[in-house]
């Protein structure tokens, strides 16, 4: 009946005539609104979600039996670095198995420097996951003074400024910062609020991997809401934590300045991944001025046993403040020169070289690396405690920071594979740190509110028809540190714009993503 009368209110009789393509039938609905859970229908028809309810089973293609299971909208994971691995594996497996349908990509101040064609390009290979991207601060500084250690002139600045709205005009969902990277980092706020400014013309989000996220983490955040507030835009603090042993504690703390931002009336949210341990650049752990200028350049400096010597020491003096004797914690996850110390702590690498088991020479150990390209890395310093601390915060989305992963390929970060997993069996179901209603929320309607990904988020009728169907009782993640390659359990189907893409567990090899473009988007 409920069918029956929708149809009659619909002009394009035939098309209900039809029947809808799909029925999910009794599941434990959860709408991404934060509200309670309920029983009911979900019906889907051309992509889109056409009814909710008690819903007649007669005429429909394929009707899937949720009974025991949670019916959700599909996650959005709003920091991702999916540059670069698109054709390599279209049909992002580790995405699709924790969940996700939709992904935002651009972060860290790195994004593809045309993203009209970027966007065109992934519009035609079809990924299985839906994808939006910012455009990076980091990308445009590059393409206008390179990787030079000053500050742009008026022209220059203008320039920058005038690639970011164009790249608002082609889709971009807002300005990305990755102020502790090259180029990024030598830049002062004053030119990051000119470009914010160019992008909140297209209301577009400003989203920062913050200066520094350890002893400087208070500065660091103040700066990124003073951004917000002189640019007059919506903030997202990505992957936020208090990094380092000696910062431990200080989550009380730096939540209260976002809640204070938020009281003062700016729109301020941040994002977090559920692990104690970060993934970034071996460069990280440098000081930034003898990466200036590119990789020639650092081999050239560190060729000079002064500079060599004055860069072991800032080294030295950073491990001390971790309260650390060696650099245990920063493991490799890719080093393109030797791939077989990938897996391994630098500490173990430095003793497998029959160096001295002293930090002094894992700094050697480290410099050659950085001469022989670099590595990604996976950092061990964060304290459980501020992990939850953090995850309590209501304004708080769950994101991976990950690209889509190659099977079998480096020892990369597990929150590549399982983050959304992990919070609803760990930390939803094991620990009660939140409630399963309030994590789907957090996973669905908020990201899709803040980043502007319109008719999505919800399950809500006339909404695109991402939607999972998953086991709260057996919803795990594999991936550990040690064996990252695991794809994540208990995601039954996977529904992307209404193609199921997950069937009874299985990736089946649909790729029905769209692109979902800025609001600036004038193409």
């Amino acid at each position: 009946m409920r069918w029956l009368i929708l149809c009659l209110m619909v002009p394009v009789v035939a098309s209900c005539r039809q029947g809808p393509d799909l029925l999910i039938r009794n599941g434990k609905i959860i709408d991404g609104t934060g509200n309670s859970w309920y029983y009911g229908d979900v019906a889907v028809k051309n992509g889109k979600i056409v009814a909710i309810g008690k819903l007649d089973s007669v005429g429909f293609t394929r009707i899937i039996n949720a009974n025991g299971l949670i019916v959700a909208p599909g996650f959005i994971d709003v920091h991702t670095h999916i540059e670069g691995d698109e054709r390599e594996n279209p049909e992002a497996n580790n995405f699709i198995y924790d969940g996700v349908t939709s992904v935002v990509t651009g972060n860290c101040g790195s994004s593809q420097p045309d993203l009209n064609q970027y966007l065109k390009s992934l519009d035609s290979l079809k990924l299985s996951v839906n994808v939006a991207s910012l455009v990076g601060h980091n990308t445009v500084r590059r393409a206008v003074i390179g990787s030079a250690n000053r500050d742009p002139n008026p022209a220059e600045l203008a320039q920058m400024s005038q690639m970011v709205e164009q790249a608002m005009k082609d889709g971009a969902a807002g300005l990305s910062t990755g102020l502790i990277y090259i180029p990024g980092t030598y830049s002062k706020t004053p030119e990051v609020v000119a470009l914010a400014k160019a992008a909140s013309k297209y209301n577009g989000v400003y989203a920062s991997h913050m200066r520094d996220e350890g002893d400087s983490v208070v500065q660091a955040i103040e700066e990124a809401i003073n951004i917000g507030r002189q640019a007059n835009m919506p903030v997202e603090i990505s992957h936020f934590k208090v990094s380092g042993q000696q910062n431990w504690g200080r989550s009380k703390q730096t939540l209260e300045m976002v809640r204070n931002a938020r009281n003062e009336g700016l729109d301020v949210t941040i994002d977090q991944y559920p692990y104690t341990a970060s993934s970034t650049s071996l460069s990280t752990l440098l000081p930034e001025w003898v990466l200036a200028d590119g990789q020639d350049s650092l081999i050239a400096r560190l060729s000079r046993p002064d500079v060599r010597k004055s860069v072991k020491e800032k080294m030295l003096t950073s491990l001390k403040k971790r309260r650390l004797k060696h650099f245990s914690y920063a493991m490799v996850a890719y080093h393109k020169y030797d791939t077989t110390l990938n897996g391994k702590s630098i500490e173990a690498i430095n003793l497998l070289k029959e160096r001295k088991h002293k930090a002094l020479d894992e700094t050697e150990t480290i410099l050659q690396m950085m001469e022989h390209g670099g590595a990604g890395m996976v950092f061990h310093g964060m304290s459980e405690d501020d992990v939850k601390e953090i995850m309590q915060y209501p304004f708080n989305m769950f994101a991976s920071d990950a690209s889509i992963r190659i099977f079998n390929q480096g020892a990369p970060h597990p929150r590549g594979y399982g983050t959304n997993a992990r919070v609803l069996g760990k930390y939803v179901r094991d620990e009660r740190v939140i409630i399963l209603e309030e994590a789907i929320r957090r996973m669905t309607s908020l990201p899709a509110q803040k980043f502007k990904l319109n008719g999505r988020g919800l399950l809500k009728e006339g909404y695109a028809a991402d939607i999972v169907v998953f086991d709260e009782k057996t919803v795990a993640d594999l991936s550990t540190f040690d064996k990252p390659h695991q794809y994540s359990t208990g995601f039954k189907y996977v529904l992307v714009n209404g193609a199921i893409t997950v069937d009874n567990g299985v990736h089946n090899g649909t790729r029905a993503g769209n692109i979902l473009y800025g609001p600036g988007h004038t193409r």
